[in-house]
């Protein structure tokens, strides 16, 4: 969300509004199909307390895409829920993502800031010391021997 806060009664594409005669008009579907897809599992709509299918706009969507994969494709209908499945779990993991990105640009951020406070608390008095180079010739001293 955005953090505004929503109108309840702002409908979505989420919002199940649709029964199921006008769903399975909508999708292009026989009801029966539409209750066979949720007794599968591939398409689940809402229930109101009656225990009444109430279909979304999404649901409308996801049926017309189960529809052109089963026909155009030619995939059976375990296939659909498995594509339908991992969908749904990329879609998980694309949010998650996103999520773990914020985070970490936050603590990033975070952390720059902290260091420019550490850079900022030097004290500006001190002069940094720089080690002075000294003849790189080596020299090796030997006592005098008595006699020589």
């Amino acid at each position: 969300m955005d953090g505004r806060r929503r109108n309840p009664y702002e409908l979505t594409d989420e919002s199940p509004v649709y029964v199921i005669s006008v769903a399975a008009q909508l999708s292009g579907l026989h009801p029966q199909t539409l209750r066979q897809y949720d007794r599968l599992g591939l398409v689940s709509p809402d229930r109101t307390a009656g225990r009444g299918r109430r279909y979304s706009a999404r649901d409308i969507e996801l049926l017309r895409t189960v529809q052109q994969l089963s026909q155009d494709e030619g995939i059976n209908l375990a296939g659909i829920k498995r594509i339908i499945e991992l969908e749904n779990q990329v879609a998980a993991l694309q949010s998650r993502v996103a999520e773990l990105t914020a985070a970490v640009e936050g603590a990033a951020a975070a952390m720059r800031q902290r260091e420019s406070q550490v850079h900022a608390s030097y004290r500006r008095d001190l002069v940094p010391y720089q080690d002075v180079q000294q003849a790189s010739a080596l020299v090796v001293w030997r006592p005098k021997r008595p006699g020589e």
